[in-house]
């Protein structure tokens, strides 16, 4: 019974369908461009400065050093085989305070990402992780949206196509029910029971004061149970000349979702008390799509939209310079994508 609620909670909520489905029509778009392009990877134009563009085995430290210092939290590359004695000297040098997110170098919609506690964790975390990965300062602030951003190289200002923000996964207590009941009230976080299980253990059974709050996902992916709701009425021309003016600090980045964890809007507005969680590029994902009040229909409209603004970048970037990926160079990336993306999901 319980699967078969699940299920049908799954097949009336379009934002849970496979990717095949809600990427349906962007596929005929896709291969209408190739044929324009004449190119199977012509959104390596898209960020030049950013392998692939951003839309896959881009690394997320080389990303963060095109970004203004001011602008992210610190943050120190782990790679592989890096014994823990230099870890530790390399949080101690970078002045990396705990908690810590970590998080692979090479990202995949949130997995393998964790909040650590203190120095056993982070050890933990590395004796399991075969991968390169990022330690950061957790950032002080408690909102966290997505803001998409696209600017034409034709263009002086650049415009937010859309925001999204982020509804972190919280229960609340009431003094009654243990956190796994509070969970199992809500679909949307029953998918994620058993993840949580693995992850917290026996503190599931935990009794919440009422009123008491605990964010059991503290970052913002959908895919751990965040609900995506669309704030895109929220984009001012004011934001849109304060985002211009900081990504115009970021060589090469034209089209992509900047994750952006901050107080309020008015200081945002003001490119105040805010820090960048992540920027994405060529993958990106318009995620105000998700809110669950919007139809297919309208993440379809969306989609296009987004996906025309991605082809008219690459390819006016590419009239400047900046090269196609070739299609056997395109092929092996894609490879090195799915071989990584299996060792990921191990983890």
């Amino acid at each position: 019974m319980k699967k078969f609620r699940l299920f049908f909670h799954k097949l009336t909520h379009w934002e849970y369908w496979p990717y095949q489905i809600i990427y349906f029509p962007v596929y005929f778009q896709y291969l209408f461009y190739v044929l324009r392009t004449r190119s199977l990877f012509y959104f390596n134009a898209s960020n030049p400065t950013i392998k692939n563009g951003g839309f896959f085995m881009e690394s997320k430290k080389e990303i963060y050093d095109l970004i203004p210092q001011q602008y992210y939290p610190k943050t120190e590359l782990i790679k592989t085989g890096t014994n823990f004695s230099a870890i530790e000297t390399q949080i101690q040098n970078g002045n990396l305070q705990f908690p810590l997110i970590a998080k692979p170098d090479i990202g995949l919609r949130g997995t393998a990402v964790k909040k650590l506690y203190n120095p056993e964790e982070v050890k933990s975390y590395w004796q399991k992780a075969d991968f390169d990965f990022l330690l950061q300062d957790c950032i002080p602030f408690s909102n966290e949206i997505g803001l998409f951003y696209v600017k034409l190289p034709k263009e002086e200002k650049g415009r937010i196509t859309g925001i999204v923000w982020k509804e972190f996964l919280i229960v609340t207590g009431n003094g009654k029910e243990n956190i796994r009941e509070i969970l199992l009230k809500d679909p949307r976080y029953e998918f994620q029971i058993e993840v949580l299980e693995k992850e917290y253990n026996n503190y599931l059974d935990t009794i919440l004061p009422e009123g008491e709050t605990f964010n059991l996902v503290p970052y913002g992916n959908h895919c751990r149970g965040t609900k995506f709701i669309d704030r895109s009425h929220k984009i001012t021309t004011k934001l849109e000349a304060t985002f211009t003016e900081i990504c115009n600090q970021i060589e090469g980045f034209h089209y992509g979702r900047m994750d952006i964890m901050f107080t309020d809007f008015e200081d945002l507005e003001n490119g105040k008390n805010f820090q960048i969680v992540e920027i994405n590029g060529a993958i990106s994902e318009p995620t105000h799509i998700y809110d669950p009040k919007h139809s297919i229909f309208f993440g379809w409209k969306e989609l296009i939209r987004h996906y025309h603004y991605l082809y008219l970048i690459s390819k006016d970037n590419h009239k400047k310079g900046a090269p196609y990926l070739s299609t056997t160079q395109g092929i092996n990336e894609f490879k090195k994508h799915i071989e990584f993306y299996n060792t990921i999901l191990k983890f």
